[in-house]
């Protein structure tokens, strides 16, 4: 599926500076747009139903997912995450450009969806950092944070799947890192031509055949 807009794609292992660092860039970045995922997790410290996350029960989850309400979803550390089908077509076709934070399962199911998103992985410094920013935030026992840890192997492993990998020791450089990822996908031919199609055109760029659309 081709359409004007961009699309991003942020996975990390919990504790890595996700969720940060894409709040982060979309205070600096006005043309992007985030697509809030439901999920059946209760809410942590702060969060605000419909600004991290849609939080629902896993019945009404499951209903969404027999109504094929979502373009992606997983289970994840023992709940459900899922993200919206048609926010996120509306936004593409608009031609803005819209950045998922999900995990690695559903990062891989997009992919499939839209060959032109674009993946980035965020990795930990270490796995000894990783730990202590799970513990430092103060949000679960030492049983799940053991859980989270455990899973977190096998989610780093699935970097190589991504087109982006940055690594998020000082946060400061890990956010330039990200911008640079965004703006460059935003120059690229590809991605300028469905964007830009009218200056193509104009410029006789574009082959009689070629059609743009969501």
């Amino acid at each position: 599926m081709e359409t004007p807009g961009n699309l991003f794609v942020v996975a990390a292992p919990s504790g890595a500076g996700k969720s940060s660092l894409v709040k982060a860039l979309l205070e600096l970045d006005s043309h992007l747009q985030v697509s809030v995922s439901h999920t059946t997790r209760k809410p942590r410290g702060q969060e605000v139903d419909g600004r991290e996350y849609w939080f629902t029960d896993m019945a009404t989850f499951r209903a969404m997912v027999d109504a094929g309400d979502f373009i992606e979803w997983a289970e994840v550390h023992g709940n459900c995450y899922g993200t919206s089908r048609r926010a996120v077509d509306a936004r593409l076709a608009q031609g803005e450009d819209v950045v998922l934070e999900i995990d690695y399962q559903g990062a891989l199911q997009i992919k499939q969806l839209f060959p032109h998103a674009i993946l980035i992985f965020i990795l930990p410094p270490s796995y000894v950092e990783l730990r202590q920013r799970l513990t430092r935030r103060g949000e679960d026992p030492p049983e799940v944070i053991e859980q989270r840890m455990v899973n977190a192997r096998h989610e780093v492993a699935q970097a190589r799947h991504f087109d982006f990998v940055i690594i998020n020791g000082l946060f400061e450089t890990a956010l330039f890192d990200l911008k640079c990822v965004v703006h460059s996908q935003r120059l690229r031919y590809a991605a300028q031509l469905r964007n830009k199609s009218q200056v193509f055109s104009a410029l006789d760029l574009i082959p009689a055949q070629h059609t743009t659309g969501a």
